[in-house]
């Protein structure tokens, strides 16, 4: 199992102090080395900042791309790989609107577009900014990479490790938090186990055998450097070989491939596992479903066997959505729109965190082949979306709020 990430969480100030990024620097590196020592491998480091907007206030337009170019140079200079300036906010177009720019203009630098929140209800205007971000986003390069840097967060609170969703609450202190890269531990547990009962307490076990180790780590670099431990986002995520993939550990529990009948059983199990599992945690805790960063659920979008009405339905049990989507580079507006509405809705009705992370991709069309070459993508084909957009109503809403079940049954 490798640490995903460990990531830093600070409000960061505008114009930048260098000190305050000099001091999340040596914690940082203090940190990897700490981890690296007691055998873990820590593939990245991050920072996630407050988002953008309430960081720079009225001058979201003017300021948004020097800051991210800044801040991407100076973190780079302090020992970070990745850093998210948070997600654009409802009630302020231009922060949306600034993202591609920003994207074009960096290598390292995440952001994301809140869709949806807890308290508040969904806003239909940031998701038609969503999607015109994405198909701005996927005409920065021939290969549509630039979308691996944004997503759509749903309901997603603060202090969540992974990125493009991570982001910090500007009113609480310096902080961090681990996101773990364990989709192995669910194949480890599932292959060597005589039935279904032993092989979710070996999943749990092994969980908290993991976490417990990663938490008195991180317990004892909090108390030494005075960050506050936030925890852990223990979802399994995988990496695209087949030992480390989800799908691997799905089909090992006797789901002949994913997207047949039982995946949404398996991954409830998976999840339910890592609910079960007693660790100081944040963020969505769950299953990751990567599309293009899991070998095996690659193999079944090419198979045609895994779709996005799929993945949609798998979310309702399990962690953060829709994830690293290949889509036609035709895809339009006001289809993206449909998809992102509807995750929206999911995240409000279940009172759970979702994102979408969507990537068309200039030149392809459905069931063509991708042909990235990066080390943590898994080539697949590309998903075939429906091509009716929305009409009517649902094109024009303005706001709303859905009530949960429990909201429901709280009423009563």
């Amino acid at each position: 199992m490798n640490i995903r990430s460990i990531t830093y969480f600070e409000k960061v100030d505008w114009p930048l102090k260098k000190q305050q990024l000099r001091q999340a620097g040596d914690f940082i590196k203090m940190a990897k080395d700490v981890f690296d020592e007691k055998g873990f491998h820590v593939q990245t480091t991050r920072l996630a900042s407050a988002p953008f907007p309430i960081i720079l206030g009225n001058k979201v337009g003017q300021d948004t791309v020097n800051f991210a170019g800044a801040l991407e140079e100076q973190l780079l200079k302090s020992g970070f790989d990745y850093l998210s300036i948070g997600p654009a906010l409802p009630g302020n177009n231009q922060s949306y609107q600034v993202i591609p720019d920003v994207l074009a203009k960096t290598q390292n630098v995440f952001s994301a577009g809140m869709i949806s929140s807890v308290d508040s209800g969904i806003y239909p205007e940031a998701i038609k900014l969503c999607a015109e971000v994405i198909k701005k986003n996927s005409l920065i390069s021939r290969d549509g990479f630039a979308n691996l840097r944004f997503a759509a967060l749903a309901n997603v609170p603060p202090g969540t490790p992974f990125l493009p969703a991570a982001f910090h609450d500007s009113h609480n202190r310096s902080g961090f938090a681990i996101a773990t890269e364990s989709a192995d531990l669910a194949v480890s547990a599932f292959s060597n186990a005589a039935n279904l009962d032993e092989a979710r307490l070996l999943l749990i076990k092994n969980i908290e055998g993991v976490a417990g180790e990663i938490t008195r780590i991180s317990q004892d670099l909090a108390a030494k450097t005075k960050v506050q431990f936030m925890g852990i986002d223990f979802s399994l995520a995988p990496f695209p070989t087949r030992e480390q993939s989800i799908g691997t550990a799905i089909e090992a529990l006797g789901v002949p491939g994913v997207g047949n009948q039982g995946t949404l059983a398996a991954i409830a199990i998976l999840t339910e596992a890592v609910e079960r599992a007693n660790f100081p945690r944040i963020g969505f805790n769950g299953v990751m479903l990567p599309v293009l960063e899991d070998s095996v659920l690659a193999k079944s979008v090419a198979a045609d066997l895994l779709t996005i009405n799929d993945l949609l339905l798998y979310s309702a049990v399990c962690g953060t959505g829709l994830d690293t989507i290949p889509l036609p580079g035709s895809v339009s507006e006001g289809q993206l729109y449909g998809v992102l509405l509807d995750l929206a809705v999911l995240a409000q009705r279940l009172g759970k965190p979702l994102t979408a992370r969507l990537m068309p991709i200039p030149g392809k069309q459905a069931a063509d082949a991708t042909n990235f070459n990066f080390e943590y993508f898994a080539n697949s084909t590309i998903m075939k979306l429906k091509d009716e957009p929305l009409l009517g109503f649902l094109a024009e809403a303005g706001p709303f709020h859905l009530l949960t079940r429990s909201e429901h049954e709280a009423r009563k």
